[in-house]
């Protein structure tokens, strides 16, 4: 074979081979355009079904103080949902996907002829569940279920709820502050949510009655056991010890803000003064749930370890 014959020979593979990688990128272009089209159809779909829930909960996370905490947990569920990724074996499962996408849009459809917002919320959050398990599959909202749980969590409850539950927090909160006061030898008379020392009268309202603390610590428990621990039971105890440490420091709150007006200033009771006890009273509440989260990581080690010495 001649010297010209192997170089066009040569050539003609080095041509094909062009050719076969150009056809290559063409399919893939064309599988990336064809997923992208339905992808923002149904960005679009989801954007005009679920604007006005989304704007109202934002709307609520920015001016509501028991709802303030959904400014910092929504963008960390979406970062840890993207730093988690799609899993390697995800497959969408349409049939199931489907069906929850429907019954979304039906109670979408309800709540928004009833006005009823956390219905209207919960309903968004259904349809991202629903296209999770249509696109991905229920393997993959079991590994986004951290993140998905956060931003349930950052959907305020309704009012009628709020308040069922805020009223035996007041009750609760003024009845351990009055009687820290007494253990303080301060003269306290209670009635309900009004607590009487000699000239002055507190009143434990529903902004001070704990439920926002008590939301703020159930959401951090959340997050804490999700990302320290890895036993259910150890988590859900977790959450469950919120709930006392976040009503005694509103009762500790309730005590300082007596003590202070009685033996001290009453002015101390209200504006700049009683915001940044609030707010310091919160931080010792975290300090305790962290501290609690790390007995609870300790415990799962030697449990651990137990096991593997066991087996």
């Amino acid at each position: 074979m001649t010297q010209p014959e192997v170089t066009a020979q040569g050539g003609l593979l080095l041509d094909a081979r062009r050719m076969g990688v150009r056809v290559a990128h063409t399919i893939r272009d064309a599988d990336a355009a064809s997923e992208l089209v339905p992808t923002t159809i149904t960005l679009v779909a989801f954007l005009l079904l679920f604007w006005q829930p989304m704007y109202t909960l934002v709307r609520d996370w920015w001016s509501l103080p028991e709802a303030g905490h959904g400014l910092l947990l929504a963008p960390v569920a979406i970062w840890m949902a993207v730093k988690a990724g799609v899993r390697d074996d995800a497959k969408g499962n349409v049939t199931l996907g489907a069906a929850v996408l429907v019954v979304a849009v039906i109670l979408r459809y309800m709540s928004g002829l009833a006005a009823e917002l956390f219905t209207m919320r919960a309903s968004m959050m259904l349809a991202l569940g629903g296209l999770t398990i249509y696109r991905f599959g229920t393997r993959q909202l079991r590994t986004w279920w951290l993140p998905y749980l956060l931003l349930w969590l950052c959907i305020p409850l309704p009012e009628l709820i709020t308040q069922a539950i805020a009223l035996p927090l007041q009750f609760k909160a003024s009845q351990m502050g009055a009687a820290l006061l007494r253990m303080r030898d301060v003269p306290v008379r209670l009635t309900g949510n009004v607590i009487r020392i000699p000239g002055n009268e507190l009143f434990v309202t529903e902004a001070c009655s704990g439920l926002r603390s008590l939301t703020a610590l159930l959401s951090l428990a959340v997050l804490l056991g999700g990302l320290a621990l890895r036993r259910p039971f150890m988590r859900a105890l977790l959450v469950l010890v919120a709930v006392p440490v976040a009503v005694a420091i509103n009762g500790v709150r309730v005590f300082f803000t007596g003590f202070f007006v009685y033996y001290i200033d009453p002015e101390l009771g209200t504006g700049f003064m009683h915001l940044t006890e609030g707010w310091i009273l919160f931080v010792v509440s975290f300090a305790l749930l962290a501290g609690t989260t790390w007995i609870a990581v300790r415990v799962e080690q030697i449990i651990s370890a137990r096991e593997v010495s066991r087996g």
